[in-house]
């Protein structure tokens, strides 16, 4: 099945004047119409750039977790919140933001967004209280929303589809699982050396280098009239949160606490008014037009959880080597090497991959892949060393990795139509925030009622790693049954 054709926009660097890109030039300009303009690496490089330091928010906030609860005084499962809160906002608002990006244009959204980034980082970097960490974490979160749909928005109007694109997304979905892996590393270096704080410092002059690469280097995608969805945003956002928060709360205060309930009523009742808000919108944050059909619905799912699986890992991996194995968080952070080396292996590969064999195959391997990992993980007891207990899994979780997110990226972003990649943009990173939230949720309920359970910190863990499992295992019987190929296989 071949591509659909996505034209890509030229702009004038110092200003917002969108210019029409070299393929569409006439002759008369000098350039071949057919002439395919070449793949612009430092443009690609930044936006990738943006995308790591948002992922890396999280990864390297997961290092420091023990010594953040030891210095604001979290409770345990208080302290999931450092992560959730982020993911939430940044999974909710930023189906909102798909839509200001189309109307004042990706690129300007994306500084904005990055700007409050890095103002929110200094923040929670100075934070004193739980409750200032928590409310810089929001604002880092209402950043991350505005500039995240952005980043992807502009990556395929500067790219053909085919091998240029294919390459592109190759860097693009490389930063992401860097950011993923690369986050524990880093902040176990800072909370060992500096203190935990700098795990929100780093991003000052990470955010100072994006903002002036975006304004030199990318141009700004042509902008869509569009009215803007609140209510669809607030019911989104709102119905997640109360079912985070519920689920978080169950662990410490029982299924049947008043709260807990009240809260999985209200999550109810704010994803009911979505659907119905929804069907009456002109420009939906949540087109639904993509969950009517498996073929498009299948995918989105996936992508939402698989995070919710790889969050798990992630945070259960930072605690169980800490608690457990009394590893430093700089051990802690190097722990992760193997991981990362597996998943730079795997990305490496995976657009030749995919050219050969396809989006479904490929694709597929990958969450067999992290399947696998993750269950092999759940073994661990407390008498098991790193090598015996979290090599393996950890290599096999990267090999998985590096398969996955590029062939599912590019079969969502295939299915949108050209006038709603903005929205399907928006739809691939919210699912992804919101699986991560949800899925360390569900597994942090499960580790605190088998800890409170007596079953120990490394049983504990185990058991939420067990549960994590049908996470993958139900994310790659979507993707196996309903993905569609997005490029000619050779």
């Amino acid at each position: 099945m071949s591509t659909r054709p996505l034209q890509s926009s030229g702009h004038d660097p110092g200003h917002d004047r969108v210019i029409p890109p070299p393929h569409q030039r006439t002759a008369a300009g000098g350039d071949h119409p057919s002439a395919a303009p070449r793949l612009r690496y430092p443009a690609v490089i930044v936006l990738s750039l943006t995308q790591l330091i948002l992922v890396i928010d999280n990864s390297v906030v997961n290092v420091a977790l023990p010594q953040i609860r030891h210095a604001l005084g979290f409770s345990a499962t208080g302290l999931s919140w450092v992560v959730t809160s982020y993911a939430l906002v940044f999974g909710g608002l930023v189906l909102l933001s798909g839509k200001v990006g189309s109307i004042v244009g990706p690129r300007r959204t994306l500084l904005i967004g990055v700007s409050i980034f890095t103002a929110a980082s200094a923040l929670g970097g100075a934070a004193t209280t739980p409750a200032m960490l928590i409310a810089a974490r929001v604002l880092q979160g209402l950043g991350a929303a505005l500039a995240a749909p952005g980043t992807l928005v502009l990556l395929m109007s500067i790219t053909r589809p085919g091998p240029q694109r294919a390459r592109a997304m190759s860097v693009f979905v490389l930063a992401i699982g860097l950011g993923a892996a690369s986050g524990l590393v880093l902040g176990g270096v800072l909370t060992t050396s500096l203190g935990w704080e700098w795990v929100m410092f780093v991003n000052i002059p990470v955010g100072l280098v994006v903002l002036v690469g975006v304004r030199l280097l990318v141009p700004e995608a042509p902008r869509a009239p569009a009215r803007l969805d609140v209510g669809g945003a607030v019911a989104s956002t709102a119905g997640m949160t109360a079912l985070v928060y519920g689920l978080v709360n169950a662990a410490s205060h029982g299924w049947a606490d008043p709260v807990v309930l009240g809260s999985f009523a209200v999550s109810i009742a704010g994803l009911l008014a979505l659907v119905l808000i929804e069907r009456r919108h002109a420009a939906p944050v949540v087109p639904l037009g993509f969950f009517t059909r498996m073929r498009s619905a299948a995918p989105l799912l996936a992508m939402m959880l698989i995070p919710a699986g790889q969050a798990g890992f992630l945070y259960f991996a930072a605690l169980f080597t800490q608690n457990a194995l009394g590893f430093t968080p700089l051990q802690t952070g190097l722990s992760v090497l193997p991981f990362t080396a597996a998943l730079l292996v795997t990305n490496l590969l995976t657009s030749r991959l995919v050219t050969r064999h396809g989006e479904r195959i490929i694709g597929s391997l990958g969450m067999l892949g992290l399947l696998a990992g993750l269950w092999w993980m759940s073994r661990i007891d407390a008498a098991d060393t790193f090598a015996g207990g979290l090599l393996g899994p950890f290599v096999l979780l990267g090999l998985g990795a590096g398969l996955t997110v590029a062939p599912l990226t590019a079969v969502i972003m295939h299915q949108a139509p050209p006038a709603q990649v903005g929205a399907a943009s928006s739809l691939n990173q919210g699912m992804q925030q919101l699986g991560g939230a949800l899925g360390l949720a569900v597994l942090t309920t499960v580790y605190g009622s088998a800890a409170a359970g007596g079953a120990g910190e490394a049983g504990a863990i185990a058991t939420a790693l067990t549960a994590g499992v049908a996470f993958p295992l139900l994310a790659l019987t979507l993707f196996a049954t309903w993905a569609r190929p997005t490029t000619d296989i050779e």
